[in-house]
């Protein structure tokens, strides 16, 4: 039987980071992964750019159950933390819309690091390897199982992440694992993700698929301000997602086109100044032009803008400050980036990511229930909770 201090399930960036760190306080390091290469989410992340962190990490980024569990982790190694490992492996770097960091060449720089990292302080890694089943052993510690024979080991870090992206080999393999030791979970369900529509909404919608369109997306207090994207199902991009995480089935989403613009008083100076002009000429001026036909052949009776009335005005103004739509679904897993929920805070110990209940059991990064926001936060909490783990085991 294969002998280690720590293994690691999972070779994701919070598996990887906690065994890099583990390693260099000279702990025998063992990662397993099924999958055939390390890092695939930071691989394909950020259009192959990897979107490593954020400048403006802060706890109220994050949902969870606890927000405020991340809290520690996230304050003891911090964005800045890891954009000074960035500087260490010489990965230039640049700064994008929002705080958001992105490599200036290819992510796969991101993992060429990690795993130089992992192997020069003397961690192994097992890629291609199932792992078949976890048991506690009698006098403490865990046998692990797995194609390549059984593995015995002191201290367990579960790094699986979530079920999002299960073509890249996603599965729920951290969740069970959590209920074999009688940790409770928190609902998951797939999180920034695109919305779908019922086909009288898709009716509209399907004509400006591809059409990405400034403004800010809503529900009830909370909205994001980044582009949005139609398509063939409905919404996406960058504001979508984001809603999506705070979305539930049943509750309405509003989308302001205006961006703080006065519509309503645009509209009526363009019915002033060219009463001849078609309406779509005014909404150009407001929104894309490909919007702009599509709204006026929708939204208001035929005619150049001078034969429009007030309540026609009023309505167009009306729907692009506060468009209603009611979404009945999203894309699910398949293209979820992340997965919200997974094994409850309350089972772990903030500051070590050890489950209070079974000592030298970890669980770190997607798997726990904290999800970030778009643009680096997901990183972000995969490196520090694979850090505080590391600390420790």
């Amino acid at each position: 039987m294969e002998k280690a201090d720590v293994v690691i399930l999972g070779a994701g960036a919070a598996g990887l980071f906690a065994a890099i760190e583990a390693a260099r306080r000279g702990r025998r390091v063992l990662v397993i992964d099924h999958a055939a290469a390390p890092g695939e989410k930071i691989r394909i992340s950020g259009g192959g750019r990897c979107n490593f962190t954020n400048l403006n990490i802060a706890p109220e980024r994050f949902l969870s159950q606890n927000p405020r569990f991340a809290l520690s982790a996230l304050k003891r190694f911090t964005q800045w933390d890891f954009i000074a490992r960035m500087e260490d492996w010489g990965i230039a770097w640049h700064e994008k819309t929002l705080g958001q960091l992105f490599c200036d060449g290819s992510a796969v720089q991101v993992v060429s690091a990690l795993t130089r990292d992992l192997a020069r302080a003397g961690g192994v890694l097992w890629l291609g390897c199932e792992v078949g089943g976890v048991a506690a052993r009698p006098g403490g510690g865990f046998a692990v199982t797995t194609r390549r024979g059984d593995v015995r080991c002191d201290s367990l870090i579960v790094a699986t992440g979530g079920k999002s992206i299960p073509k890249m080999g996603a599965t729920g393999f951290g969740y069970r694992l959590a209920e074999q030791f009688d940790l409770p979970l928190v609902e998951t369900r797939p999180g920034l993700v695109p919305l779908t529509f019922a086909e009288q909404e898709l009716a509209w919608m399907k004509p400006l698929a591809g059409l990405s369109v400034d403004g800010r997306v809503s529900l009830g207090r909370t909205g994001f301000a980044e582009a949005m994207l139609f398509t063939h199902r409905g919404l996406s991009g960058p504001a979508i997602l984001q809603i999506s995480s705070y979305w539930r089935e049943g509750e309405p989403i509003h989308l302001d086109l205006s961006q703080g613009r006065d519509c309503l008083a645009a509209l009526c100076q363009a019915r002033t100044d060219a009463p001849k002009a078609a309406l779509r000429t005014a909404l150009g001026a407001l929104v894309p032009e490909r919007l702009a036909r599509h709204l006026e052949t929708v939204i208001a009776p035929a005619g150049p803008i001078g034969t429009l009335p007030n309540t026609a005005l009023d309505r167009v103004a009306a729907l692009l400050a506060g468009w209603r739509l009611m979404p009945v679904g999203s894309e699910g897993y398949r293209t979820a980036e992340v997965t919200l929920g997974g094994v409850d805070t309350t089972a772990l110990d903030a500051r070590t990511m050890q489950a209070r209940s079974v000592p030298g059991l970890y669980f770190v990064g997607e798997v726990v229930d904290v999800t970030g926001w778009l643009g680096g936060y997901n990183f972000q909490w995969a490196w520090s909770s694979g850090w505080a783990a590391g600390q420790v085991v």
